[in-house]
């Protein structure tokens, strides 16, 4: 069978797990920063907030979300994820409501919060941890096309909402947004109507990890590799959301208008996808460890490119090789968390990672927000940022090197 012809097998196979999870990942959007940063200008203006005061905001909120993270990612290993994603999602809808109603600074972080906890937490965290744990050797392409989901969030919610909001109060679309999230309920339940564990895994339901073993939460705590990640982890969601969340300054300091910027989101995520995509075949021969390892370098460039940009053209270069970077992000972390510590208690352990990277998103808006409030704009603060993506991705690719040695045969090596 050519390799074509295996691929469209795999998708008719598991159509119905494979949607579920895209689903899942398009309906996280709405918690994403990409999407709550649109409404930055009516939301700023409103509670009379400077750039800094709201990404403190948004800083603080999202530090809580990472907070509660830690805690609520291991209920994915005790719940099938059709009931989860279900309580999940009322849980978003009521975070939308709640953002439409909000009429002080108090509701407001509560609000954010609650969008970033189910949605960029939960929701972003049952879509990945689904697709480590229904599939093994065909894992990297799993996760590869649910992250679809992420990429088409992305590339059509911001162009959207942006027009909406000339021709709608902010907090209506709120209430909008509350609906199509109740929507998707029904559709994943009728995906998810006979959850089990995917024919594609065959006679194998879980996959070990370093030492051939499965390991528990406190033990992943204790190791150095974990450590060693954790500035990897941190970088792409604190930077990236900082660039994404402050897009309306970005677009400014540069001279461009927000719409032209938002404009440059479908050839990103054109980018995104084509690497999500290519990312996932990759895994599925390779592993995650080589990857990884290489995982930083295209940040490093395009915040180098972008601290120079002058012209929206090299913006969009700039853009396109961060793409490169977030297709990357989309599959390779996941997969990290499964081959070198096994799928047993992934949704415990990729919590663990997921944490970090909510975490990143908190530090970064209200980081560069305070920085912006002194008089150092993003394009200034980039050069800086792309030495922090350079000096992680040293570390990073130092210690998973070390580890690579206790890896099962079975990782690492090329499949047909």
């Amino acid at each position: 069978m050519s390799r074509e012809a295996g691929f469209a097998r795999f998708l008719h196979d598991n159509a119905a797990f494979l949607s579920a999870g895209a689903l899942i990942a398009f309906t996280s959007s709405f918690g994403q920063t990409v999407f709550i940063a649109i409404f930055a200008v009516e939301v700023m203006g409103t509670f009379g907030l400077t750039d800094g005061t709201w990404g403190l905001i948004y800083t603080f909120a999202t530090c809580a979300s990472a907070l509660a993270m830690i805690f609520a990612g291991g209920i994915a290993d005790r719940l099938r994820i059709r009931r989860l994603a279900t309580l999940v999602c009322g849980g978003l809808a009521g975070a939308c409501l709640l953002m439409a109603a909000t009429n002080g600074l108090a509701l407001l972080a509560l609000a954010i919060f609650a969008l970033r906890f189910m949605g960029q937490g939960m929701m972003s965290h049952l879509a990945n941890v689904a697709m480590a744990r229904w599939f093994v050797t065909s894992r990297g392409k799993a996760l590869s096309i649910a992250s679809l989901g992420f990429a088409l969030g992305q590339a059509t919610l911001p162009i959207l909402f942006v027009w909406l909001l000339s021709v709608a109060d902010w907090r209506m679309l709120w209430v909008g947004c509350a609906g199509l999230t109740l929507l998707s309920i029904p559709v994943l339940l009728r995906l998810l109507r006979a959850e089990r564990t995917p024919a594609a895994l065959a006679d194998a339901s879980s996959s070990t990890g370093m030492g051939d073993r499965h390991w528990v939460r406190m033990e992943v705590l204790r190791h150095p590799l974990f450590w060693a990640m954790i500035p990897l982890l941190l970088g792409p969601p604190a930077f990236g959301t900082a660039l994404f969340f402050h897009q309306v300054h970005f677009a400014m300091a540069k001279g461009w208008t927000h719409a032209s910027f938002v404009a440059l989101l479908p050839i990103y995520t054109i980018s995104v996808v084509s690497v999500t995509l290519l990312s996932g075949a990759v895994i599925d021969r390779i592993g995650s460890g080589r990857l990884i390892q290489v995982y930083m370098l295209p940040f490093v460039v395009a915040f180098y490119l972008l601290a120079g940009a002058q012209s929206l053209w090299a913006g969009a270069v700039a853009l396109v090789i961060m793409g490169t970077g977030s297709g990357m992000q989309a599959t390779v972390p996941t997969a990290f968390w499964a081959e070198f510590y096994g799928t047993r208690h992934i949704g415990s352990i990729k919590a663990l990672g997921a944490s970090v990277m909510v975490l990143g998103t908190a530090i970064g808006p209200g980081l560069t927000g305070v920085a912006i409030d002194r008089g150092i704009d993003l394009p200034h603060q980039a050069l800086a940022i792309a030495a922090y993506f350079a000096v992680a991705g040293l570390i990073a690719a130092i210690a998973v090197q070390r580890a690579k040695a206790d890896l099962p045969s079975q990782i690492d090596v090329v499949r047909a």
